[in-house]
């Protein structure tokens, strides 16, 4: 089995409802190992380069869409002070396929009730979005690419 790091960022929703314990704590007892934490105030830069593959695709075809998508993500729906986020770096084998179990499918109303997003996320119909808590790589590239992004390479300490 081929030891992977993965992305997971505590979204603004998950830290307005102060949810980072609880989710942090379901990952770390999946047996996956953190190795990188920092607080991260997300810029639109940031943002833009974060969700840069979803542009113009999918759901998100519709530019109206995308630019919600960046406005949750920088904590604008929440009104988080700073815009600040939670991201963290896992190992272990299979880490992303592993991570992505314990965190759930992103709509929260498809997800088990005992991921994070099954248990914690919630649909807000009244504004027209989801607020699932995690952001969570969809695979390994895709991890490389967001921890890089994320990241520095001394703040990930690995043995």
């Amino acid at each position: 089995m081929p030891i992977e790091k993965t992305l997971v960022i505590i979204k603004p929703d998950g830290m307005k409802r102060k949810l980072a314990g609880l989710a942090i704590d379901r990952l770390d007892n999946s047996g996956f190992e953190m190795i990188g934490a920092k607080m991260v105030s997300v810029t639109d830069k940031l943002a833009r380069e974060h969700y840069a593959l979803l542009e113009g695709h999918g759901v998100f075809a519709a530019k109206e869409k995308f630019e919600q998508l960046i406005s949750f993500i920088k904590g604008d729906f929440h009104r988080v002070t700073k815009h600040r986020v939670l991201a963290l770096v896992y190992q272990g084998e299979n880490a992303v396929k592993g991570v992505r179990a314990v965190v759930g499918a992103t709509d929260p109303e498809d997800a088990a009730p005992g991921t994070i997003r099954g248990a914690f996320g919630r649909i807000c119909h009244k504004h027209g979005y989801y607020e699932n808590v995690v952001h969570a790589s969809g695979n390994p590239e895709e991890a490389k690419r967001e921890i890089k992004i994320w990241f520095d390479p001394g703040e990930i300490l690995e043995d």
